[in-house]
């Protein structure tokens, strides 16, 4: 079971990795297709810096009690992820590393007692300030591999992947999702809507294609 110091250190793990897939990119390499469809790699990147700045607010909130919402609108959000694709490679490479340097800064100051304070997600969803970090560790880790510069599931720590797992189940309802065969890293994939390789039904059929989640 996932705890406040277990997810914290994912997000560092998680961010490092981002940071390592991120690093190096040039224009070209920006604008080349990510893992998810439609989106360029610029796209993710700018999805996880807005994300970076969003989960932000979410810890003033719990800090201060401002309610002070993720996003101004679903709208806004997409218009900034879209026009944040677009920016020059050094900028996205510094607008990527900024977010998470300010996310971790304000992490860091919230005490117990405000870890936690209710506040609300994107999604409507009422949480403690504690989910906070799982919510930034899923963000970290998957769109790390999306960028698609090498980093696998593969390389994602076990036990989250577990903890994904479980929680992707939970999210797109356990009667939807069909029992499967594969690895632990491949079964998380598939479960994900990413590209995964040997995942099989009970009776040894191929697994059909989810579409993507997060």
């Amino acid at each position: 079971m996932r705890t406040l110091r277990t997810t914290l250190a994912w997000v560092a793990e998680g961010t490092a990795l981002c940071g390592k897939a991120v690093a190096g990119l040039d224009e070209e390499a920006y604008r080349a297709p990510s893992l998810l469809p439609g989106w360029t790699r610029g796209h993710i990147v700018a999805h996880v810096a807005a994300n970076a700045r969003a989960l932000r607010n979410l810890m003033h909130w719990a800090r201060t009690g401002e309610p002070t919402p993720m996003y101004s609108s679903p709208e806004q959000r997409l218009a900034d992820i879209e026009s944040g694709a677009g920016l020059p490679a050094a900028w996205l490479t510094a607008w990527f590393e900024e977010s998470a340097q300010l996310l971790s800064y304000a992490m860091a100051e919230l005490t117990e007692g405000q870890w936690r304070a209710e506040v609300l997600t994107a999604q409507g969803r009422t949480v403690p300030a504690s989910e906070v970090p799982w919510m930034r560790t899923r963000e970290v880790m998957v769109h790390a591999v999306d960028l698609d510069t090498g980093i696998q599931f593969a390389d994602l720590p076990e036990e989250f992947l577990a903890e994904l797992r479980h929680d992707i189940v939970g999210r797109r309802g356990s009667e939807t999702v069909p029992a499967v065969q594969g690895s632990d890293a491949d079964i998380t994939a598939y479960l994900a809507g990413r590209p995964y390789t040997g995942v099989t039904t009970d009776d040894g059929s191929p697994a059909e294609p989810l579409a993507p989640w997060l």
